[in-house]
């Protein structure tokens, strides 16, 4: 997806800048801690490039997120104490920003507003689709996950769980995983999300 059609890229590309320099951290500070080139988060930073799914989850590892924090950050959904009410309401589906890996296909669409005490959001896996994350974008997280649609391959470490419409998963500490359709068509699920502990 190029960068004039996808609103979020230059969203992202902020965040990402925003949250490498509240750590005061260079770009080659942030590409040790995440495993991404200095290459690529420049390139991100600049709105040139739409970061994967994959890069995303090392970016967040690295600044201890999810990658559902992060997204929601970049979307403009994260709240803040003085403005409880705000979000409040009907959301239209047309209203929410909707991210796409350029890799992958994976489609997210954040569900909650800023002053929700979850984050929830609704991820489409194309066909064919695998997005592992590192344990590290797990952390400071409880999550579950919840097939609302086909079928979903879930890797928890070094446990693999079929998931079918309607199945959950509650995550435990964090691991490496992996989200995996292995079928011939989309997976919907819905991801649900809380801070253990602000880092």
């Amino acid at each position: 997806m190029s960068n004039i059609v996808d609103p979020l890229v230059g969203r992202i590309a902020a965040r990402v800048r925003t949250e490498r320099e509240r750590r005061r951290w260079t770009l080659a500070q942030l590409a040790d801690a995440s495993g991404v080139s200095q290459s690529m988060i420049s390139r991100i930073e600049r709105g040139e490039s739409s970061p994967t799914a994959v890069v995303l989850g090392k970016l967040s590892a690295a600044f201890q997120l999810s990658v559902a924090s992060l997204l929601a950050l970049a979307e403009g959904t994260e709240g803040t104490d003085d403005d409880t009410d705000r979000g409040a309401g009907v959301r239209r589906r047309a209203e929410a920003a909707e991210w796409r890996d350029p890799g992958t296909g994976y489609r997210r669409r954040q569900i909650t507003g800023p002053a929700f005490p979850a984050e929830i959001a609704e991820i489409v896996l194309p066909a064919g689709a695998r997005v592992p994350y590192p344990a590290a974008a797990f952390a400071f997280v409880r999550q579950v996950v919840w097939v609302l649609d086909g079928r979903l391959t879930f890797h928890d470490g070094d446990t693999v769980h079929d998931l079918e419409p309607g199945d959950t998963i509650e995550l435990g500490a964090p691991a490496d995983r992996v989200f995996a359709n292995t079928t011939e068509t989309d997976c919907r699920y819905a991801v649900v999300l809380t801070r253990d502990t602000r880092p």
